[in-house]
């Protein structure tokens, strides 16, 4: 016999948590199935793959012998790459670009989200939109070839400044550059495409709130403090947890097309090094080694900010 408890919960689709696994596999088995493709393609493309790779940073790895007939190393190639002396200078690198990225290009599409909400013509907002969100489908390559067009010797800004009689400025080999260009490109390619998720947000909030904050007298800025950021703060906790984890993971591509031996002292990041190390080099166990401490290390960042926004908030992931 079920309980009063239990059939209230099925009515509504949920189910206390001393029911059983089974029971509400069977409740919801047509959902499960739907999913049952992504586990399998899963388990096929990411986890089988990975249970021979996973031995690659911890053996001598060689082609013939394969993943279990390598010689084991244990923890040779990570105490190697710690003592490097490339070491601090690609973590420092690693971390600073992935850190100014989530202190300044985190919180543009908030602002561009609450900028749009306020705009209540509709063409305008449609426009706006449009313009904001079409960077995103421009590739990395396509996009650091306009950097190179606006930013290189002979660029769109050079010819301005030295239109203006001021000497032209070598934005793409001088060190300097290469960071504030880096942050400021990724913002103007994401901005738009980002602030889908905020406005989304923004429309899922009372619109009663504001009507009762306006007749209360609240201004806009009011309105957008006490109701509007409110209303915003679990989408922005649980984006922000997940670009934690992105500091460590500075992308390959648009580093590798933007840097050149001369700037290496600021572009030089854990991808780049890899890909010189493991693909040019042949030296697969310790490129592996690099990728693997990498990887920890933006998952140490993740679990960490999650339990902080748990405790201090009641927003988190798990």
């Amino acid at each position: 016999m079920q309980t009063s408890t239990e059939l209230k919960a099925e009515k509504k689709g949920a189910f206390p948590r001393n029911v059983s696994l089974i029971r509400r596999v069977r409740k919801h088995a047509a959902l499960y199935l739907l999913l049952l493709p992504v586990i399998i393609g899963l388990i096929i493309f990411k986890y089988v793959p990975s249970i021979g790779a996973i031995t690659i940073p911890f053996t001598r790895y060689s082609i013939v012998d394969g993943f279990f007939g390598s010689d084991w190393v244990g923890l040779k190639w990570f105490i190697q790459f710690m003592q490097s002396p490339f070491f601090p200078r690609l973590l420092k690198n690693t971390f600073l670009l992935g850190f100014y990225s989530l202190v300044f290009g985190f919180p543009a599409p908030i602002l561009l989200a609450l900028l749009l909400n306020e705009i209540h013509y509709g063409p305008f907002k449609r426009a706006a939109q449009s313009i904001t969100y079409l960077p995103h489908f421009v590739s990395v390559v396509i996009m650091v070839g306009m950097l190179y067009s606006f930013f290189g010797h002979d660029g769109y800004v050079n010819r301005i400044l030295a239109g203006l009689g001021i000497g032209a400025v070598d934005f793409v080999n001088d060190s300097r550059w290469f960071r504030p260009i880096y942050v400021i490109s990724g913002i103007w390619q994401s901005i738009g495409w980002g602030s889908i998720v905020f406005l989304a947000s923004l429309a899922s909030i009372n619109p009663e709130l504001y009507e009762s904050s306006y007749l209360d007298g609240a201004n806009r800025a009011q309105r957008a403090i006490h109701i509007t950021l409110p209303g915003l703060a679990p989408t922005i906790t649980i984006l922000l947890i997940l670009n934690v984890g992105q500091i460590i993971n500075v992308g390959f591509e648009k580093v590798f097309l933007m840097s050149n031996p001369g700037i290496y002292s600021v572009a030089d990041v854990f991808s780049t090094y890899v890909y010189r190390r493991g693909i040019l080099g042949l030296d697969y166990s310790f490129a592996a080694a690099v990728g693997l401490f990498n990887a920890v290390l933006a998952l140490a960042l993740v679990v960490a900010t999650n339990y902080i926004s748990r405790t201090v908030s009641e927003h988190s992931l798990w």
